[in-house]
């Protein structure tokens, strides 16, 4: 099935250390850079903001799914910003509006994304990210894969986009 907008959901920690920032960052200009929409959860920190800004900065579509009813917390470098009112609960939309999810380093509300992704047979790359072996059953149907580099999660996007 050919896709006309490819839509990669980047998940991770609302807050996080440099490296994952920087890392963030980049993974958000490389998804730009490929002409792929970039969603998150849209506030103005940790891997939201980071890839939000990486995104954004290389002229990228970036869609923010906010748990808020307002809109104090958006990131600037969230072009559309949906504000559910939902809380921890837009993380179903997060997951059931991206062909795929990048999950970067993160808490609780990282790995429910990562449960309700792979429950919706929806590909996941675990970027730096150690969920534990909870999801290793997923990695042999060809739908959890883990990475360490930003260019070898691009590829595998490149590679999973194509029989999506």
């Amino acid at each position: 099935m050919k896709m006309k907008s490819v839509i990669i959901g980047v998940m991770g920690g609302g807050s996080a250390g440099a490296e994952d920032l920087e890392n963030a960052r980049e993974l958000g200009r490389g998804i730009a850079k490929q002409g792929w929409i970039l969603l998150n959860g849209g506030r103005n920190s940790g891997i939201m903001d980071a890839s939000a800004q990486g995104a954004f900065e290389e002229g990228g579509m970036t869609v923010g799914i906010l748990p808020d009813d307002h809109a104090d917390r958006v990131s600037d470098y969230i072009r559309i910003p949906v504000l559910t009112g939902m809380g921890s609960a837009r993380n179903a939309i997060n997951v059931l509006s991206a062909h795929i999810i990048v999950a970067c380093p993160g808490g609780c509300g990282t790995v429910s994304e990562i449960a309700l992704a792979l429950k919706s047979r929806c590909p996941v790359i675990l970027f730096r990210f150690d969920a534990g072996n909870i999801f290793d059953s997923y990695a042999q149907h060809g739908l959890l894969f883990r990475e360490e580099s930003v260019d070898a999660v691009l590829e595998r996007i490149r590679k999973t986009v194509s029989v999506v």
